[in-house]
C-alpha cells in the first residue's frame, strides 16, 4: 500500500506550504490577492502645480482686461491698451499652457487612484479623468492665438484692429473654461462618498467646489468657472499628496 498519499505536505517554519516564496503568506482558498496601490505621489504634486499655475493664468488674464471707460468699444484703443501689457500676456500664456499640460498627468494619476477602489467597471474614474482633459483642451485653445497676436499688439500697424480687439475677448474667455474640472470634482465626490474610493473630505471638496465649478460653467456666465476650478484642483491635488495614505 502506497502511504505517500497520506503524508501531509511539507511546511516551512511559518506554516506555509513548501514552495511558497519566503516572506509571503499563501492566500486562503477561494480568495484573490489584490496588488496594493503604489504610494508614489508625483502625479498629485503635478496636479498641485497645475492648479497653482491655473490660478496664475486666470489672474494674469484678469490683468489683461481693457478699461472699458477709456476704450469705449474702439478697436484701435483696445489694441493700444493691450500693447502695453506684453509681459502680462507672456505670463498668462506660459502659466495657462503649462497648467494645461500638467493637468493631463494629474488626470491619469487620478484615474489610476480611483480605479483601485471604485467598483469594477465604474464609469466614475474615466469621467473624472476626461473632465480634466477638457480643462487641458480649453487651456490649449485659450493660448492658441498668442503667437499670432502677443507681440503684434505692440505694433498696431502689423494687424487689423478688429482682429486685435477680438483677441482681447479670446484671452479673457477661453482660458477660463474650467467647467471640465467641475465634472471631475463631482465624479470624484461621488466615488469618494458612495464607494470610498478616496478620503471623504476630498469627496466633500469635490462636491462643493466641483459642483460650484460645474454650475457656473453651465450657466451663461461660464467664464466664472475659472475662479473656482483651479482652486478645486489645487486643494484636491494637495489632499492626495499630503493626506491620502492609501
Amino acid at each position: 500500500m502506497d502511504h505517500s498519499s497520506l503524508t501531509p505536505p511539507a511546511t516551512t517554519p511559518a506554516g506555509t506550504p513548501a514552495g511558497t516564496p519566503a516572506g509571503t503568506t499563501a492566500a486562503a482558498p477561494g480568495t484573490a490577492r489584490r496588488a496594493r496601490p503604489a504610494t508614489a505621489r508625483g502625479w498629485a504634486w503635478t496636479g498641485a502645480l497645475a492648479g497653482g499655475l491655473g490660478v496664475v493664468g486666470i489672474q494674469a488674464s484678469m490683468a489683461l482686461s481693457s478699461n472699458w471707460q477709456q476704450v469705449a468699444g474702439d478697436p484701435d484703443a483696445m489694441v493700444a491698451d493691450l500693447g502695453t501689457k506684453t509681459s502680462t500676456l507672456l505670463v498668462m500664456h506660459t502659466a495657462a499652457l503649462a497648467s494645461a499640460l500638467l493637468v493631463l498627468v494629474f488626470a491619469a494619476g487620478l484615474k489610476r487612484r480611483l480605479d483601485v477602489q471604485a467598483p469594477a467597471g465604474s464609469l466614475l474614474p474615466t469621467v473624472a479623468s476626461w473632465g480634466l482633459v477638457l480643462v487641458a483642451v480649453a487651456g490649449l485653445l485659450g493660448t492658441g492665438l498668442d503667437t499670432q497676436f502677443m507681440f503684434a499688439v505692440a505694433e498696431p500697424s502689423m494687424l487689423v484692429a478688429s482682429s486685435g480687439a477680438f483677441y482681447t475677448d479670446w484671452v479673457a474667455t477661453i482660458p477660463w473654461l474650467w467647467v471640465g474640472a467641475g465634472v471631475a470634482g463631482v465624479a470624484l465626490g461621488v466615488a469618494a462618498l458612495r464607494h470610498g474610493a478616496a478620503p471623504r473630505w476630498i469627496g466633500v471638496v469635490g462636491l462643493v467646489l466641483g459642483g460650484l465649478t460645474l454650475l457656473t460653467g453651465v450657466s451663461p456666465f461660464q467664464y466664472l468657472a475659472g475662479f473656482v476650478g483651479p482652486i478645486w484642483l489645487l486643494v484636491t491635488a494637495l489632499g492626495f499628496a499630503l493626506g491620502d495614505r492609501r
